[in-house]
């Protein structure tokens, strides 16, 4: 495949139509793992790579509710395997180095429709950011894989932030990042803690059910299946109009 174009078609020139933020105009702010990149698999196997390693038990059902948070949050609350700070930050630092060795390897998916909706956005010149709970290195592993950079005008990732989902800030950042007001702004969003995350925000929230079941996507504006077949013009229709 071209790299120069996504899974789902949409072409360099198209994802590089004019792109500065206009008055009065709205903002997109995608989250990536569920929404834009189908990486649960390598995010659970570079978990069990790294419980094997460090000779711990991952807890069960312990992996939907770590989709959306930081890893210094998961591993003190959701695994319990320790509340050390430096040792928290280990193994975070390995976790990731395992989920990119993994990626190495193998690739990411990416989801249908995402490519197809930021090529229709950046028509619109809607300008477009990912915010993200995930390290940068991870995403622009993939970024670059698609040869995607030009894609977004802001990247916020777990190291441009103190507080993670389901705090606003990594949405609020990615908006003041846009020059966009957050209250123009709509998220696309997979985990209940980044739905709250951008309802707190004071945005627009689309919750996608890729990862999690609809029921727990309640507090969205509105609730997909996928990001197949979705425009701007429709999501201005459905906030902005």
């Amino acid at each position: 495949m071209d790299r120069s174009e996504g899974r789902d078609g949409a072409s360099k020139m198209d994802l590089r139509a004019s792109s500065s933020p206009r008055d009065g105009q709205w903002a997109a702010i995608f989250d990536w793992d569920g929404v834009l990149a189908n990486s649960m698999g390598p995010h659970l196997e570079s978990w069990q790579r790294l419980a094997q390693e460090e000779r711990r038990v991952l807890p069960p059902d312990f992996f939907l509710p770590s989709f959306g948070r930081k890893n210094d949050w998961v591993i003190p609350h959701l695994l319990r395997w320790t509340e050390d700070p430096q040792e928290i930050a280990r193994l975070a630092e390995r976790k990731e180095e395992l989920y990119r060795a993994i990626v190495a390897e193998r690739g990411v998916e990416l989801y249908p429709g995402g490519l197809t909706l930021c090529a229709s956005l950046a028509k619109g010149s809607v300008p477009r950011a990912i915010a993200s709970s995930t390290v940068r290195a991870n995403i622009e592993l993939t970024l670059d894989q698609f040869d995607l950079r030009h894609f977004f005008q802001a990247i916020v990732t777990a190291e441009d932030v103190t507080r993670g989902k389901p705090d606003p800030e990594v949405f609020l950042l990615a908006a003041k990042r846009l020059g966009a007001s957050p209250e123009r702004c709509v998220v696309f969003e997979d985990a209940p803690a980044g739905v709250e995350a951008g309802v707190r925000a004071g945005m627009r929230v689309i919750a996608v059910t890729t990862t999690n079941p609809a029921e727990s996507l309640r507090r969205a504006d509105r609730t997909l299946s996928g990001l197949e077949g979705l425009a701007a013009s429709q999501i201005e229709a459905w906030f902005f109009r």
